[in-house]
C-alpha cells in the first residue's frame, strides 16, 4: 500500500505482487541486473515486471521503442530520496499548522465536549486507509486473530490484491507465535484462492465454515475489532472500545462452536434421512418465508444454485408444489433433528 516514488500508472500485471521500490520484487530484480548488463532489454519482457518502468528504473530508449534501457541505480536511488525528503518535509510543515490551529483551541474550556470513549470508535474511509489501519494494528500482535470472511469476490482484480496483503500479514503474525481462527461461508470451502491461502500459510491457523455467517470481523488481539460501515465496504469502523470487543468475541466463540471445520482436517457433513445441513438450513429459511434470491443472497451462492438444492429437498421430501414442500418440511422433524445436531 506504499511507495516511496512515483504511483505505478499501468495497470499491474496479472500475477505481480504490489509492493513499493524497497521491497523489488524478484522478477523485476533479474530483469534489471540484466538491463544493467547488457544495457537494454525488450519491451516486452518488462510487462512481467512492471514495477521497473512504474519507479524509474528501465526507461524507453531513444530511436528503439521496442527496446527499454536501465537508469543507473545511483541515480534512481536518489531520485527516489528525493521523494521521501519531499515527503517528510511536508508532513513536518502539516505539523507545524496542525499545532498552530489546535493550540488556541486547547485553552477553550473543554467540559462539554465527548468523553473519552469518542476515540473508542474511528471511522475509515476508503480501501487503502482501512488496509493500513488493520496492517498496523496487526503489526503489534501476537496472541490471536479472530476473523469473520462472508462471501466475498475473490476472483477480481481487489480481492487479489487484499487476499496478497492479508496473507503477509498473517504469516508474520504466525512467525511472531500468534494463533488465527477464521470463519467462512461453506460455499467458500473450496474456492482456489481460499485453498491456497491455507496451503501457504505456516503456523497455527485454523478455519471452520457455516452456511450462514455474520459480515466481516477482524478482532486483533481483543483489543481492537473491525466491522464494515456501508454495504460496498468502503467504509469501516476501527473499534476499541472493550464492552463492544467482548461482544464481538463472544459472537465469534458461539459460531465457531457450531461450525464445521475445514482446516487443518476438514470434517464431511452429516446427512440426516437422506436430508443435508445445507437443505435443513435452506428449509429453515423456506419456512420463514424467503424467497430463492434471499436465501441464495445469504448463503452466498448464485439463485441458481440454491434452486438446485430446493429441488433436491423437494425430490427427497416427495413435494411436488412450493406450497406442498412447506408442508412437509414442518412435517418431516427434519428442523428439529437440525437443532439437536447442533
Amino acid at each position: 500500500m506504499t511507495g516511496e516514488a512515483r504511483e505505478p500508472t499501468a495497470a499491474p500485471h496479472e500475477t505481480h505482487p504490489e509492493h513499493g521500490p524497497e521491497d523489488l520484487c524478484t522478477a523485476g530484480t533479474l530483469l534489471y541486473t540484466q538491463a544493467l548488463r547488457e544495457g537494454r532489454v525488450p519491451d516486452s519482457e518488462a510487462a512481467a515486471a512492471p514495477c521497473l518502468t512504474a519507479y524509474g528504473l528501465l526507461q524507453p530508449r531513444v530511436g528503439e521503442p521496442d527496446w527499454l534501457e536501465p537508469v543507473a541505480p545511483a541515480v534512481a536511488l536518489h531520485r527516489m530520496l528525493d521523494v521521501s525528503a519531499q515527503r517528510i518535509a511536508e508532513e513536518r510543515r502539516r505539523e507545524a499548522r496542525l499545532s498552530a490551529t489546535f493550540e488556541p483551541l486547547m485553552q477553550v474550556d473543554g467540559r462539554r465536549t465527548a468523553g473519552g470513549d469518542a476515540a473508542a470508535v474511528r471511522v475509515l474511509s476508503g480501501v487503502p486507509q482501512i488496509n493500513e489501519a488493520i496492517s498496523e494494528a496487526m503489526a503489534d500482535a501476537t496472541n490471536e486473530l479472530l476473523c469473520i470472511q462472508p462471501n466475498a469476490h475473490y476472483g477480481d482484480q481487489r480481492g487479489r490484491q487484499s487476499q496478497h496483503l492479508s496473507l503477509q500479514r498473517d504469516q508474520e503474525m504466525l512467525d511472531r507465535g500468534g494463533r488465527i481462527r477464521t470463519l467462512y461461508q461453506h460455499t467458500q470451502r473450496h474456492l482456489p484462492l481460499v485453498r491456497a491461502r491455507y496451503e501457504q500459510l505456516r503456523g497455527d491457523a485454523e478455519a471452520r465454515s457455516l452456511d450462514e455467517v455474520t459480515d466481516r470481523l477482524i478482532v486483533v488481539d481483543r483489543r481492537i475489532a473491525f466491522i464494515p460501515a456501508n454495504a460496498d465496504r468502503s467504509l469501516a469502523l476501527e473499534v476499541r472500545h472493550p464492552a463492544l470487543i467482548d461482544y464481538f468475541v463472544t459472537t465469534f466463540e458461539r459460531l465457531w462452536r457450531l461450525a464445521t471445520p475445514m482446516h487443518p482436517q476438514a470434517a464431511q457433513h452429516r446427512s440426516l434421512n437422506g436430508v443435508t445441513s445445507r437443505q435443513r438450513t435452506i428449509a429453515s429459511l423456506l419456512v420463514e418465508g424467503h424467497t430463492d434470491a434471499d436465501i441464495a443472497d445469504r448463503l452466498g451462492m448464485n439463485v441458481r444454485t440454491a434452486r438446485v438444492h430446493i429441488a433436491k429437498l423437494a425430490a427427497t421430501l416427495g413435494s411436488e408444489s412450493r406450497a406442498q414442500l412447506g408442508y412437509l418440511i414442518a412435517e418431516s422433524g427434519i428442523l428439529g433433528q437440525r437443532e439437536v445436531e447442533q
